[in-house]
């Protein structure tokens, strides 16, 4: 059983499975009180530089290490952070504001991701084999790689780089959100314990730090969750040293609803996957299209189940809205809030920014068929407000759902499975569903189309994005 972390104390980043303490140091806010939370190191370039140097001499031998024993170790950690998982969920909501139902939906996500990748072995593959030659495509492992984890679900999203990187022989070093670093870190001191020195290191900072990692010349790899703007900056930085990229940038998902469905019974799940964790999820639905057929039945039964649910401090009982992650993101929502009267949408349901509260608190909003060219349809508002729109003709529908920067995720409701798998092979967008939303495993690829990303995590796509391609041709005749 490991020994159980005391989560208001951060000693400093985690370098070579030490504590390294930093000169200055920073906090963040708790959402829910706006009150500030627990101290962090602040990296400086020398720590950069020292974490970088201790993951190169690391993955000298790592990368040497056979699959199983990578596997044990992983699986060994996942036990680890099992055994504390409770506190970590509860940080999870003070630092994040996400409700404590689904912090606890993100560690048994994380914990299924690191015990699945921990079976995931990336294979030599047979190309040719014939009495002259044998061709073999072989996959060594990058070297260094960095994780830059956003603010949403720091947790999955933090370990869903982590466990690709380490099981293909990588050494990784993980880069919270200056929004949410206090889970990365305590997650990198139980990684302390398990890990040899220099494979898994969390670096805590400000906004220079990305910038520092992304621009250093001893790292191979980024992997990076994030916003579209950033995730351009991102590239760029790259580019200067020819790094790998990966890219899983913001989505503007269309999900439309034909006119045979059944309302009643997927209007809740619709409901909830347009506002779960405050609509701060990249997959999450963001613009819904409904059969005019439908249309005003649909949206008064989305209007009565969005009355019933809950907005309010994560802690709380049956909260699914919790507050907006930080003052800068909730500065956004406002405006786009403010959108409302300015141009004359309808709300069939009232949003409200919540007064006299010191959390960064909003109700969901649902806007009753605005037009194609409104802010809240073409951009990604990453906050609890959806648009409805009506739709009639199927071709005009997909082009409407597929005219957008974004292709992250979008989903075709219907009873007519055919029908249904027709409009989502029109769809550009990395993940399609049929009859859900936001599904997601640590088996099957997760990434976006067009301004959504570049490459994807997850399943064998993802890991072999971890990994160089190699040729290997064996002549067998002796010359």
């Amino acid at each position: 059983m490991a020994s159980r972390i005391d989560t208001t104390v951060y000693p400093g980043n985690i370098i070579n499975n030490e504590f390294v303490p930093t000169a200055r140091t920073r906090h963040s806010i708790n959402p829910s009180t706006g009150e500030p939370l627990y101290e962090v190191p602040y990296a400086t370039k020398e720590n950069v530089d020292s974490a970088v140097q201790h993951a190169r001499r690391a993955f000298k031998s790592w990368s040497r290490t056979t699959f199983g024993e990578r596997a044990r170790l992983l699986l060994k950690y996942a036990d680890a952070i099992e055994s504390n998982r409770e506190p970590l969920e509860r940080l999870l909501v003070l630092e994040q504001g996400k409700p404590l139902g689904l912090a606890k939906t993100e560690f048994s996500m994380t914990l299924e991701w690191l015990r699945a990748f921990a079976t995931m072995e990336v294979r030599d593959e047979i190309l040719d084999d014939n009495d002259e030659r044998t061709i073999t495509q072989t996959f060594p492992p990058l070297g260094v790689c960095c994780g830059i984890v956003p603010w949403n679900w720091p947790v999955l999203l933090g370990l869903g780089k982590v466990g690709p990187a380490l099981i293909t022989g990588n050494t990784i070093i993980i880069k919270p959100s200056p929004f949410t670093p206090y889970c990365d870190l305590k997650l990198g001191e139980i990684g302390m314990g398990i890990f040899p020195p220099g494979v898994f290191q969390v670096l805590s900072g400000g906004d220079d730090l990305g910038p520092m990692l992304t621009a250093h010349p001893g790292i191979d790899k980024i992997a990076f969750t994030g916003s579209v703007e950033t995730g351009k900056k991102v590239m760029q930085s790259c580019a200067k040293t020819l790094k790998r990229v990966t890219l899983e940038l913001g989505g503007n998902d269309p999900a439309i609803i034909c006119e045979d469905v059944d309302i009643d019974a997927i209007v809740p799940k619709i409901t909830t996957l347009a506002f779960l964790n405050s609509g701060q999820i990249c997959m999450l639905i963001k613009r819904l299209y409904v059969h005019e057929k439908i249309y005003d039945r649909f949206r008064d039964s989305m209007v009565t189940f969005a009355k019933s649910i809950k907005t309010g401090d994560g802690f709380e009982p049956d909260v699914l809205v919790g507050p907006i992650q930080n003052s800068m993101q909730y500065g956004k929502v406002k405006d786009m809030y403010s959108e409302m009267s300015k141009c004359n949408w309808t709300q069939a349901l009232e949003g409200q920014v919540i007064k006299n509260s010191k959390g960064y608190f909003i109700s969901p909003a649902i806007i009753d068929n605005p037009p194609e060219d409104s802010r809240i349809v073409t951009e990604e508002p990453f906050g609890p407000i959806v648009p409805i729109l009506k739709w009639s003709d199927e071709d005009d529908v997909i082009e409407r759902a597929n005219n957008s920067k974004a292709g992250l995720g979008a989903s075709i409701w219907s009873k007519d499975l055919d029908r249904a798998e027709r409009m989502a092979r029109c769809l550009s967008a990395g993940s399609v569903w049929i009859n859900s939303h936001f599904d997601v495993a640590p088996n099957v690829p997760f990434g976006g189309h067009k301004w959504s990303g570049l490459g994807s995590e997850w399943g064998m796509t993802g890991l072999k994005a971890y990994c160089n391609s190699r040729s290997l041709w064996k002549w067998k005749r002796v010359m």
